[in-house]
């Protein structure tokens, strides 16, 4: 467990998928700079970070045109549209984009065949089971909510999963809702809302480690006054501060000093060391 001073937030909350933004970026921007990407920002305040050979592109747009906070696309052609896409809303929890980008990263590191790797496309719903494969892992259900869709949703029903199985526009897939995939989670209406999708071509590994980390049960720390209040009404709330240590009672301090007293009939030697005093011996009988 990390100290105390250095959790960012009073509280831990749980489940991670009600625990709304930490309203930061460097978490999740930081594995692509370790590796060199160009970081640039605009005079509105939004940041674009961008791989050398212009094949990946990371947007943080603050100021954007609509509640897209996290825009990440690949390309096969620097010149050509995205070979696939991802984005994050600014209610989503800042651990899901970082465990996205982290994955990004390392595959980007691995070369084109991870970082652009296409679906099964003989069967990808079959291939898209490994991505699933987290949350059915921690407890999340299969849902049916309408033809042409595969849901799942946690026990309390208050995140959803879809994959979708018909066909698609990729133009859409990029600009709106309708993409391959659709995360989501929080109170049904209202700003504590948050949402990400990926698009059709978006490798299964790095899908799988948004689902991981959306699903994965450890609490994460949040500051509970920023949380919007219907978050920490349906939010299960640790104090991040340890409860204080017990006052040992009578018969607590009687044992501790009975396990210190030497054993009936040992003899005890006194040590020596250099900064000890010589012992003056004792008057003869």
């Amino acid at each position: 467990m990390p100290d105390t001073e250095e959790i960012d937030g009073d509280v831990y909350v749980s489940p991670r998928h009600l625990a709304g933004s930490t309203y930061t970026g460097d978490p999740a921007l930081k594995p692509l700079l370790a590796l060199g990407f160009d970081l640039r920002h605009d005079g509105l305040g939004n940041v674009y970070v961008t791989a050398a050979d212009h094949r990946v592109r990371l947007g943080y747009l603050p100021e954007g045109d609509d509640d897209g906070l996290w825009r990440i696309n690949a390309y096969r052609d620097r010149f050509g549209p995205p070979a696939w896409g991802v984005s994050f809303n600014d209610s989503a929890p800042t651990e899901f984009v970082t465990a996205f980008t982290t994955a990004l990263a390392q595959a980007y590191t691995a070369g084109p065949d991870t970082y652009l790797a296409e679906p099964d496309l003989k069967d990808p719903v079959l291939g898209a089971f490994d991505a699933v494969v987290p949350l059915i892992k921690n407890g999340w259900q299969f849902q049916q909510p309408r033809w042409g869709v595969i849901a799942l949703q946690p026990p309390d029903g208050m995140a959803t999963c879809e994959y979708t199985t018909n066909r698609l526009d990729p133009e859409k897939e990029l600009t709106t809702l309708e993409a391959r995939w659709h995360l989501w989670g929080g109170p049904k209406s209202g700003y504590a809302r948050w949402y990400a999708t990926a698009t059709t071509n978006t490798p299964i590994t790095l899908v799988k480690a948004i689902t991981q980390s959306v699903s994965d049960p450890t609490p994460v720390p949040r500051w509970r006054d920023s949380m919007f209040p219907r978050l920490r009404e349906a939010a299960h709330l640790t104090s991040v501060t340890p409860p204080p240590p017990l006052v040992p009672t009578p018969l607590d301090v009687q044992n501790a000093a009975t396990r210190r007293l030497p054993a009936l009939g040992t003899r005890i030697v006194p040590r020596w060391s250099t900064a000890s005093r010589p012992v003056l011996p004792g008057p003869r009988r």
